[in-house]
């Protein structure tokens, strides 16, 4: 229970109509993608740095836990109340402060959409690479966040190469700000960086300086179908060899291409097993070039047809089918973001695949295959206690599997509390003391989203 001088300080700082402590009204923010469920105890709705800042500061006074949050789009329950105390929603913080061609910069609050980022930019010739598939509800802040990339990381690569400078309240309530202005500067530790996949455990980001990118005159892409997964992930090394490469390409296998037939027969061909969607950016000159050797790269002799789309837009309707069918058949799944060196997809797919048919679990594998980033689905019954036992011993041997590929646990969606008792499989204990010890400096009463990260 929150101590009553902490809300009455509260009440002081913040309106009436930003605060919320009727349970019923703090249900909203007590669950997120990952379907855990933690109510906080009040939910806080700040506006301003300097608000967050002074909210910051009563929390380490009472020692109350602070979670924050964006829309709660993440799969990690990252952005739960786990151990009570307050959730800190930047969802009301939706000023882009400034857009700024000749410098290629874009200013905004964290509680703007990652749709309307690109909408703000494209009248100006440019666009934000990083492009989470939650796009259209998901917010910048939960972006940098995670540091989630989405499918044009292969050609542009991921969030911390795209922003540059933060301003941000410690776990103190020190306001701080990160990086600069420019392109260029190395004055001080590169402290952008770090607070970009934090998951709000260090600071809260209040304001982001964006770094801007021309869009390209023109898109198109391929569609091509295999036999079998093993010919498709030989495909992808092959693709991925090219110097003139995708600016994304998407990688389904047959579970999943089964699942969109069954509800959308008319989007598939039915004898495909694995499915690469290829897309291509550039000038009108450059496209026709780079696809011809993009499809060259197709050529196996598992492949059975490889089809250009002239509509980029065209080339994702299959893809954005699959997600809301997996919430319908699995509510409950094990959703993984594992990556591996793109050389090593063939052997990640075959162990995934070994392993599943050895704990009987239904899988099916999705992902940013050029990045080597896979999305791993287990499709289990929570109320089946054996199968979820089976499930999570099968999840620990995929992520062995990935750390001896060479891969690392999460590419996009953070560690939260899910991938939290597994994080020893990455990083060392030096690595984990001086993680904590960078934790403790930052914020030395542990109030902001405590439990996370960290086993």
């Amino acid at each position: 229970m929150l101590p009553a001088e902490f809300i009455k300080s509260l009440q002081n700082l913040i309106p009436s109509d930003r605060l919320y402590f009727d349970p019923v009204d703090c249900y909203a923010y007590a669950y997120d993608n990952s379907r855990k469920f933690f109510p906080p105890e009040c939910v806080i709705f700040p506006l301003t740095t300097d608000e967050t800042a002074k909210t910051v500061r009563l929390c380490n006074q009472f020692k109350i836990p602070l979670t924050p949050r964006g829309r709660g789009t993440g799969t990690a329950g990252g952005s739960l109340a786990e151990q009570g105390g307050a959730t800190l929603s930047l969802e009301r913080m939706t000023q882009i402060i400034s857009i700024d061609p000749p410098n290629r910069a874009l200013v905004t609050e964290p509680g703007v959409l990652n749709e309307t980022i690109q909408a703000a930019a494209k009248p100006h010739g440019f666009f934000w690479p990083p492009d989470p598939s939650s796009a259209a509800f998901s917010t910048i802040g939960g972006n940098l966040a995670t540091s989630a990339g989405g499918p044009h990381a292969v050609k542009y690569g991921t969030t911390r190469d795209h922003v540059l400078g933060l301003t941000a309240v410690t776990g103190k309530g020190d306001i701080i700000k990160t990086g600069c202005y420019t392109t260029k500067g190395v004055v001080g530790y590169d402290l952008t960086r770090l607070l970009i996949g934090s998951e709000g455990t260090l600071a809260v980001i209040t304001e982001m300086t964006l770094k801007l990118t021309p869009l390209p005159a023109a898109k198109s892409g391929l569609v091509a179908h295999y036999q079998n997964a093993d010919s498709c992930a030989s495909a992808i090394v092959s693709i991925m060899k090219e110097p003139q490469g995708p600016s994304a390409l998407e990688f389904l296998d047959s579970g999943s291409l089964n699942l969109i037939r069954a509800r959308n027969p008319e989007l598939l061909p039915s004898d495909s097993q694995a499915m690469l969607m290829i897309e291509v950016d550039g000038t009108e000159h450059e496209i026709p070039e780079t696809t011809a050797k993009l499809l060259a790269a197709c050529q196996n002799s598992g492949l059975l047809k490889a089809v250009s789309v002239q509509n980029a837009a065209d080339l994702w309707k299959v893809r954005k089918t699959l997600s809301p069918l997996l919430r319908d058949i699995a509510p409950k799944k094990i959703n993984e973001d594992i990556v591996v060196p793109v050389d090593k997809i063939p052997r990640l797919l075959a162990g995934l695949s070994a392993l599943c048919k050895q704990y009987q679990i239904a899988n099916i594998n999705i992902g940013h295959a050029g990045n080597g980033n896979i999305h791993v689905n287990l499709l289990i019954d929570p109320d089946n206690p054996s199968e979820s036992e089976r499930a999570y011993k099968c999840l620990d041997q995929i992520f062995d599997l990935v750390i001896s590929l060479n891969g690392t646990l999460s590419g996009e969606h953070g560690i939260g509390s899910e991938k939290r008792p597994y994080i020893g499989k990455e990083l060392n204990d030096a690595t984990l003391i001086l993680m904590k010890q960078i934790k403790l400096t930052f914020d030395p009463n542990n109030i902001l989203n405590p439990g996370k990260l960290f086993p």
